[in-house]
């Protein structure tokens, strides 16, 4: 295994690119099931075919990668080999911004599906610190079978190891002890700092799931947490007896009972790539690699239902969707997460369960967003651990670092910055 860090340039052969818009010119789409009454949203049964037939002539004759390509390589980029047990050395791509000032925070950034080490890119810019705003040091990965970094084919690489390679590759970095965030990383100015001793993390979606698993395997490194997604059920007698009872007998808010609303739709109505991903991960992964159509409709379609009515460009959208297209591995496997987690070995596997319940010496903090796709009482969310701030905001959804950046920021400076629960934990 290479002990170095080397920067990494993304350079997508000019083949690919050639192949790309062949696949695009051989586009078959399909007929458009319509709305019974005008009152209907089209997007009900899934992506209008006149939007992805829209989308794809634009990608296909007008959206720039190569632009797209320069822009993403401004960042503070770079790869090197992460050992995991059981699975070798693997070749992990992450953003690295460094702060040089003293006392800045190690921010592990951790992204989900389908997402990318991009949703950072609009945090960067705010962590530089200021006045009692902390600075923060970001270490943002693409995800093992994300992005840039190497896929694994062999069965058994669950949240477990995703935790593992994030932690490792902290660790690597010289960031012994860290607190979690599941985003991207900032820019690094080429210099090496003296790492803190600690650090922490902040994610959403899988990386609220990872962010958890690190916390929960390596708590004497990871000292605290920011979430943006919570997945959880209600506090129970057994475990949690005093905040039991403060949820049969406190009635839920607007906000609450609008979110369990918002939860029940998603189980009831887009719930299906999940059922499908967590069983048969190969069936829909043949579409995924073999059709550039079939995975921009796929990730599309959560794009507009996961978000709280953001305006997404076409070039958002095809950069977005062309990371995955590009990817090491190939969009096919970023999938198989699911099947994993879903499917824990005895020995390497952690039950994504597991993370449902409280974990202690981990803080905890909790970004609540009106347009998630997970969306829990407060009372709920007290159970998962030593939760020292929740935070009720009035805009965003499942991509709350995209659509909504400056309210990760105002969260993270409030839980780190003076008077902060978490100020000078690290």
């Amino acid at each position: 295994m290479s002990s170095h860090v080397e920067p990494y340039t993304i350079s997508v052969p000019e083949a690919d690119l050639d192949d790309l818009k062949q696949r695009l010119q051989l586009a078959k789409f399909p007929s458009q099931l319509e709305c019974a009454s005008p009152e209907q949203d089209s997007w009900e049964f899934g992506v209008p075919s006149s939007e992805i037939q829209r989308i794809v002539k634009y990608w296909k004759d007008g959206y720039d990668w190569r632009k797209a390509e320069a822009h993403l390589n401004e960042l503070p980029q770079y790869h090197t080999d992460i050992e995991v047990d059981g699975f070798g050395a693997l070749d992990i791509h992450f953003i690295h911004q460094t702060s040089s000032k003293e006392g800045a925070i190690p921010l592990l950034f951790s992204h989900g599906w389908p997402g990318s080490f991009i949703e950072v890119t609009k945090l960067l810019p705010h962590f530089g610190g200021s006045g009692d705003y902390p600075a923060f040091t970001i270490v943002a990965p693409s995800l093992p079978n994300f992005g840039f970094s190497s896929g694994v084919t062999r069965r058994g690489f669950g949240l477990k190891q995703y935790a593992e390679t994030c932690h490792k590759l902290m660790l690597k970095l010289g960031y012994s002890r860290y607190g979690e965030i599941s985003l991207s990383s900032l820019q690094f100015d080429g210099r090496r700092c003296s790492p803190p001793s600690s650090t922490v993390t902040q994610g959403g979606d899988w990386g609220y799931a990872i962010t958890r698993a690190m916390g929960l395997l390596y708590p004497e490194s990871c000292k605290a947490s920011h979430i943006n997604m919570v997945v959880t059920e209600p506090p129970s007698w057994y475990n949690s007896p005093g905040l039991a009872l403060k949820h049969a007998l406190t009635p839920y808010t607007k906000r609450e009972q609008a979110g369990l609303e918002r939860s029940q739709w998603f189980r009831r109505e887009g719930y299906g790539y999940n059922f499908l991903q967590s069983t048969k991960p190969q069936t829909i992964g043949t579409a995924l690699a073999d059709s550039p159509v079939a995975l921009l409709t796929w990730i599309l379609e959560k794009l507009h239902d996961w978000t709280d009515s953001y305006p997404w460009t076409d070039d958002e959208i095809l950069t977005w969707i062309s990371i995955y297209w590009f990817s090491k591995a190939g969009p096919e496997a970023s999938v198989r997460i699911y099947y994993e987690a879903a499917h824990p070995e005895p020995v390497h596997g952690v039950p994504y369960e597991q993370f449902k319940t409280y974990i202690p010496g981990v803080k905890l903090g909790v970004g609540h967003f009106p347009r998630e796709i997970s969306i829990v009482p407060s009372t709920w969310a007290s159970a998962l651990g030593p939760v020292v701030q929740q935070t009720e905001h009035d805009k965003g959804g499942h991509f709350a670092a995209w659509e909504v950046p400056e309210a990760i920021v105002e969260d993270l400076r409030a839980m780190f910055g003076k008077n902060g629960p978490c100020y000078g934990l690290l």
